[in-house]
């Protein structure tokens, strides 16, 4: 009986007859590895390419949300500054009313007298000091 002795030393012959040192299903399960894993390193790389893009478009989305606020608190801020000008305004014009009126008082309180010094030279007049 004759020995096999390559195939005791874990060495193979293929069909083309090369010597091999791998049987041929483990090569070929190898080769199929390497496919798998060069497809799988693919779809990862689609993913990255998905999920950067997502990434980007979450990133404008919040930029755009913070402008949208900062122009929300923009105006907040100034329909407040413009509603303490208002009151502002008022108290001013309050304050000027106010002034007009005990200015109002104090003319009708000098006018007496003036329609009285006024009213007397008629009253002297009529009075006959002038009479005949």
């Amino acid at each position: 009986m004759a020995k096999d002795i390559p195939g005791e030393a874990g060495l193979q012959f293929d069909e083309l007859n090369q010597l091999r040192v791998l049987d041929p299903e483990v090569t070929q399960q190898t080769i199929e590895l390497k496919e798998e894993c060069k497809d799988f390193v693919d779809k990862i790389g689609q993913f990255q390419k998905i999920v950067g893009g997502l990434i980007e478009l979450v990133n404008r989305l919040a930029k755009a949300a913070e402008n949208e606020k900062m122009k929300a608190i923009g105006a907040q801020n100034l329909l407040k500054s413009t509603a303490k000008q208002r009151e502002a305004q008022e108290q001013q014009l309050q304050a000027l009313i106010a002034e007009k009126k005990m200015q109002l008082g104090r003319y009708r309180v000098g006018l007496v007298p003036v329609a009285q010094v006024a009213k007397a030279p008629a009253t002297y007049i009529q009075g006959g000091e002038f009479e005949s």
